[in-house]
């Protein structure tokens, strides 16, 4: 019995000559969809051992045709982000906007001067072209740049205190996210990290305490996705950096968020920043790029010149660089620091986060019109905007939300229409909120008023038909 369902699998030959593999072959070749058939023959046998049937040779090519499509159609996609909020991790944090992605079309379409002083006329910093502003932005005497803020941390605290110990308060022992913590990280780099103080109270005395001959780095960290209120106290810069300097210790500081800068319009942001950090006396300062920075994925660690020689020269660089895009996109970025107004127009990041309740207002208002062409009943409604992506966790923006309004639609409706909004050719991220709908217009661009609303009314009119 066994043996006939496996005499009916078909042969690969027989199966390349289908109607449907042969175009296949046409658009992608024929070593990959020959080795694609191979495949799914293999696991029909294997089916088959395990006490199934064999399938005929139309559902075998269905599952190749259906096998290429799903490979093809996969891939990023832009996403309307209608959630408020504005660093959304799962959404690639800090969107870059079209002014600044057009601006370095020409730098990164062709060759460039990425590593080559054009002046000397001959070969240059990989990041010089960057490190000049961001030592102006922030004060620091020299930076260097790598692919992310755990990269940054690895990197300093191998380069420094690789097997030497590494000072921190336990009320400071983050998630970085995705798993990644400040013990593991320690661990990876080789240093060993030495805890000190309570989970809500460390004073200058618990850091002096534990210093010891084999003591190298006083480690702050800034705990950007999380806050502790009460009973709480911890030490200033300024104070860790007289200690520092007192022992001959080195004074890091993982601001994280990256805030490089006050700024005016958003000085109600609670948040530490770079400029203010090495002001107050931190040797070296670690952020991450895509955060509180508006750019693309990558770390910064700013500070004294000759330490940042020694992180310079770290085998680890060669590793943890980062490439030619995130170099031009951060330099248009900074530049964009030296001009606050120019920031605040051409960054989306810190346009959403000036915006006032009145611009709000007309957004949701646009949002409810457009959604009435369509005949979507909903209602404005005030609504909580969160910066997210680790950062100011305990702030939140006053903002106003478009909810839809369903008369008699279950809650496996409502659910369907949440996931069929994902699966758009634009998908569209809102809120599923004790079971309503809610698109927050923080976080939605007036360009996209319509896609969404034409979306909506697309994929309602598709469920009531598939009811």
């Amino acid at each position: 019995m066994l043996n006939d369902e496996l005499k009916k699998i078909p042969a690969v030959d027989k199966l390349l000559l289908d109607p449907a593999i042969l175009k296949l072959k046409e658009t992608y070749g024929s070593n990959l969809i020959t080795n694609l058939v191979r495949n799914v023959l293999a696991k029909a046998r294997e089916e088959i051992l395990a006490g199934g049937h064999a399938k005929d040779s139309v559902q075998l090519c269905v599952e190749v045709v259906n096998i290429i499509n799903k490979i093809t159609s996969y891939g990023y996609k832009p996403v309307i982000n209608a959630t408020g909020i504005v660093l959304h991790t799962n959404l690639g944090r800090a969107p870059l906007g079209k002014s600044l992605v057009n601006e370095i079309l020409p730098v990164i379409s062709g060759y460039s001067n990425l590593e080559f002083d054009l002046k000397a006329a001959k070969r240059g910093k990989r990041t010089g072209h960057i490190s000049e502003i961001i030592k102006i932005i922030t004060g620091a005497d020299d930076t260097e740049v790598v692919n992310n803020n755990a990269a940054a941390i690895i990197l300093t605290l191998k380069t420094f205190a690789e097997k030497k110990e590494v000072i921190i308060s336990r009320s400071e022992l983050i998630e970085i996210g995705g798993s990644f913590r400040i013990p593991e990280i320690m661990k990876a780099s080789g240093a060993h990290m030495v805890e000190v103080g309570t989970t809500n109270c460390t004073t200058l005395e618990d850091y002096e305490k534990a210093i010891n001959k084999n003591t190298r780095i006083l480690f702050k960290a800034h705990k950007s996705n999380y806050y502790i209120q009460g009973f709480t106290e911890e030490v200033g810069l300024k104070e860790l950096s007289s200690l520092a300097e007192k022992y001959n210790l080195i004074l890091m500081y993982d601001i994280g968020s990256g805030l490089l800068k006050k700024l005016d319009k958003l000085m109600h942001l609670d948040e530490p920043d770079v400029q203010s950090a090495i002001k107050n006396g931190a040797d070296l300062v670690t952020f991450s790029c895509d955060k509180l920075m508006g750019g693309p994925q990558a770390g910064i660690i700013a500070g004294k010149k000759d330490l940042i020689a020694q992180l310079s020269k770290s085998p680890l660089m060669r590793a943890f660089r980062v490439d030619k895009i995130t170099i031009a996109m951060l330099s248009s970025i900074l530049k964009l620091f030296l001009n606050e107004d120019d920031l605040y127009s051409r960054v989306p990041l810190f346009n959403m986060l000036c915006r006032n309740k009145e611009e709000l207002f007309a957004l949701a208002q646009d949002l409810q019109k457009s959604l009435d062409k369509f005949g979507i009943k909903s209602k404005i409604i005030e609504s909580k905007a969160q910066c997210g992506g680790g950062s100011l966790p305990q702030l939140e923006f006053n903002s106003y939300a478009v909810e839809l309004d369903f008369e008699g639609s279950n809650k496996k409706f409502v659910d369907g229409l949440y996931k069929k909004l994902l699966r758009s050719s634009t998908p569209v991220l809102s809120i599923l909120r004790e079971g309503n709908i809610v698109f927050d217009v923080l976080t939605i661009q007036h360009n996209e008023i319509n896609i969404i609303a034409g979306t909506i009314g697309n994929c309602f009119n598709e469920l009531h038909v598939e009811k």
